[in-house]
C-alpha cells in the first residue's frame, strides 16, 4: 500500500512538471534544443521528460537549470507551490519600501473596506489643518504618516465608505491633552481647536469611525495600516514597510484587533477620556 503510495506521489511530480515546464518554454519562447543549451542537459534527456508519461523524475540540476533559464521558481516546476515567481520577485511582489507620503492614494485603493490603524502620533485624518501645519511644518513633511496635508482630511472621512478603526496609545494622547513632551509648543489655539475637532467628528462619524485607547504598558504597536485585505503598512518614519501577501496582512489586522480587544477606553468614550485627561485627571478604565 505504502508502495503503490510513493509511486502514485512520484508520478504526480513527473507530472506537474512536465506540464510546467512545458508551460513555461512555452511563454518564454524557448524550444528543446534552447533550453538544453542554457541548462547543459542532453536534448535527448529533455525532450523524454517532456514526452514520457511513464513518471521519470527529472534530476536536480535539470530542475535547477531549467528554473533559471526560464525564470520560474523550482518549487512551482516540481507542483510545490502556485505561485511561479522565484524567491525575490515573490518578495518585492509582498514587500515593498516606499517614500511617504502615499497612504491617502491606498485609502482610495481600499475605498469601502475596513481599514485598521496604529498612528505614530494622533491620527492624520483627524488633524486640523493647523494642527497638521504645527506639526510637519518645520519638516516640510505636511501630513507625511497619512498625507493630512493633502486636502481636507475631514472632508475625506466624511466623504469615505470604509469603516476605520483606531488603535492609539493613551499616553500619546494624554501628552496631547497635557501639551507636554511632544506637544509642550503646541500653540493653545490650535490645541482648543484640536480638542474641538475630535469631539465633532466623533459626534459625526461614530461608529464608522471609532478610535479606542489600550495601555502601551500591557501592549504595544508600532505605527501601522491595515487596508482592508489589500496591504499593510508599517510606518518607519518618512517611508512604508509595505506587505501584500495575504499572510502578513492577515497578522497585522489581527495585532490591530488584539490592540482594540485590550483597550483600556472604549470608542464610545472617546470625548469623555479627551475632557478627562484636559483637566489632568486619568479616565477610569473600561469595566468590560
Amino acid at each position: 500500500m505504502v508502495r503503490k503510495a510513493n509511486s502514485q506521489a512520484r508520478q504526480d511530480r513527473a507530472t506537474h512538471f512536465r506540464d510546467r515546464l512545458a508551460m513555461a518554454m512555452e511563454r518564454r519562447g524557448l524550444t528543446r534544443a534552447a533550453l538544453a543549451r542554457e541548462t547543459g542537459v542532453d536534448r535527448s534527456t529533455l525532450s523524454q521528460i517532456l514526452s514520457d508519461d511513464g513518471g521519470r523524475l527529472a534530476n536536480a540540476h535539470l530542475v535547477a537549470g531549467a528554473a533559471e533559464a526560464l525564470q520560474v521558481s523550482s518549487d512551482w516546476l516540481l507542483g510545490l507551490s502556485d505561485r511561479p515567481e522565484m524567491a525575490g520577485e515573490l518578495l518585492d511582489a509582498s514587500l515593498a519600501l516606499t517614500d511617504a507620503p502615499r497612504m491617502i492614494e491606498w485609502h482610495r485603493e481600499a475605498e469601502g473596506m475596513k481599514i485598521r490603524h496604529v498612528p505614530a502620533t494622533l491620527p492624520d485624518l483627524m488633524k486640523t489643518r493647523a494642527m497638521a501645519d504645527w506639526e510637519y511644518g518645520a519638516a516640510d513633511l505636511a501630513g507625511a504618516e497619512d498625507g493630512a496635508g493633502d486636502g481636507d482630511p475631514f472632508d475625506r472621512l466624511r466623504a469615505s465608505r470604509s469603516d476605520y478603526e483606531i488603535a492609539l496609545p493613551i499616553h500619546e494622547l494624554a501628552s496631547f491633552a497635557a501639551r507636554e513632551g511632544y506637544y509642550r509648543t503646541l500653540p493653545q489655539p490650535v490645541w482648543e481647536g484640536q480638542i474641538e475637532a475630535f469631539e465633532r467628528l466623533h459626534a459625526e462619524l461614530y461608529p464608522r469611525v471609532r478610535l479606542y485607547l489600550y495601555d502601551a504598558r500591557q501592549v504595544f504597536s508600532a505605527p501601522l495600516t491595515v487596508l482592508g485585505p489589500l496591504m499593510a503598512a508599517l510606518y518607519i518614519g518618512q517611508s512604508y514597510i509595505l506587505f501584500r501577501d495575504r499572510a502578513r496582512v492577515e497578522a497585522m489586522a489581527a495585532h490591530v484587533d488584539a490592540l482594540v480587544r485590550a483597550a483600556t477606553v472604549p470608542a464610545r468614550d472617546f470625548p469623555l477620556a479627551l475632557r478627562t485627561l484636559a483637566r489632568g485627571e486619568w479616565p477610569r478604565a473600561d469595566s468590560r
